[in-house]
C-alpha cells in the first residue's frame, strides 16, 4: 500500500505532463524491468554487459520524442543484435525480451502522443488493468474456489479472474463515459478485453518465472516483489490499446484512435 501511495501519484503526474518526462519515465521503469528479465534469462549476476542493454531499454524511451518509433525500434535493434551476439543460454529470451519491451514502450509512448486524448487514453487503460489486478487479488482470497491454471500460477482461481474481468470492465466504462463521447458499449467491450489481456499476461509471466524457477521477478517494490510481477499486466494491454488505436486511425493518432467512434 506504501509504494502505491508514492508510485500512482508520480505515473499520473507522469502522464498528464507527457514529452520528455513521460519518456523518461517510461524509460527507467522498464529499464529496471529488463534488469529483472536478463538476470532471470541468464541465470547469472548481473555483467557490465548486460547493465549496457539496461542503458539501452531507457535509452530506446528517451529518444521516441525526437524521433518517433523508429528511433525507439533502432536502439533496440541494435541492442537486440548485440544481446544475440553474447551467445549462451539465455540470448534468444534476452533478444526475445529486448524486443517485447520495446514494443511496449512504443505503445506507451504512442498512446501518450502530445494531446489531451493521450492523457486519457492512459487513465483508460490504467484504471482497467489496475482494477482487474486489485479485484482479481481480492476476490481470489475472500471467494476461493477452482484454480484457474494450477499448472501455471497455483494461486490464480476462477473466482478471481471473473471478479477481476467484473470489476476492470465497470472501471472502463465509467472512465469511458466521463472522457469521451463515443458509445458506452464500445468502451465495455474494449475494457473486457484489456482485462482479459491483462490476466493472460500475469499468467504468461507465470509462466515463464516456473520456467526459470524463481517465484518473485526481483524485490524492488517492498512487499510487492519486482516490476516485471506489477506490469504484467500492463504490457499485454498496453499493446492491445495501440494496435486498437492504430488500426482505426493511424499511428499519429493512437489515442484518438482508441476513444472516438
Amino acid at each position: 500500500m506504501g509504494s502505491a501511495i508514492v508510485l500512482l501519484p508520480l505515473t499520473a503526474l507522469a502522464l498528464y505532463l507527457g514529452g520528455f518526462v513521460f519518456a523518461i519515465v517510461v524509460g527507467i521503469v522498464f529499464a529496471l524491468a529488463y534488469r529483472e528479465w536478463e538476470t532471470m534469462v541468464t541465470r547469472e549476476p548481473l555483467t557490465t554487459f548486460g547493465g549496457a542493454l539496461i542503458g539501452l531499454v531507457a535509452v530506446s524511451a528517451v529518444v521516441f520524442p525526437l524521433w518517433g518509433w523508429m528511433g525507439s525500434a533502432a536502439v533496440i535493434v541494435i541492442a537486440a543484435l548485440l544481446g544475440l551476439s553474447l551467445g549462451g543460454e539465455g540470448r534468444i529470451w534476452r533478444g526475445a525480451g529486448l524486443a517485447f519491451f520495446g514494443l511496449v514502450i512504443v505503445s506507451l509512448l504512442a498512446l501518450r502522443g502530445n494531446t489531451v486524448d493521450g492523457i486519457w487514453a492512459g487513465v483508460y487503460l490504467g484504471f482497467v488493468v489496475w482494477m482487474t489486478d486489485s479485484a482479481a487479488f481480492f476476490a481470489g482470497r475472500q471467494i476461493g474456489g477452482e484454480k484457474l491454471a494450477p499448472d501455471i500460477s497455483p494461486s490464480k482461481t476462477w473466482s478471481g479472474a471473473l471478479g477481476g474481468l467484473a470489476l476492470g470492465t465497470i472501471a472502463g466504462t465509467v472512465v469511458w463515459i466521463f472522457t469521451t463521447s463515443s458509445p458506452w458499449y464500445i468502451g465495455t467491450g474494449f475494457a473486457i478485453l484489456v482485462s482479459i489481456f491483462g490476466q493472460v499476461g500475469d499468467l504468461t509471466e507465470s509462466a515463464i518465472k516456473r520456467r526459470f524457477r524463481i517465484k518473485d521477478s526481483g524485490d524492488i517494490i517492498p512487499g510487492h516483489g519486482g516490476l516485471m510481477d506489477r506490469l504484467d499486466s500492463l504490457t499485454f494491454g498496453a499493446i492491445l490499446v495501440f494496435l486498437i488505436g492504430l488500426l482505426h486511425l493511424g499511428y499519429g493518432n493512437v489515442a484518438a484512435g482508441l476513444l472516438h467512434w
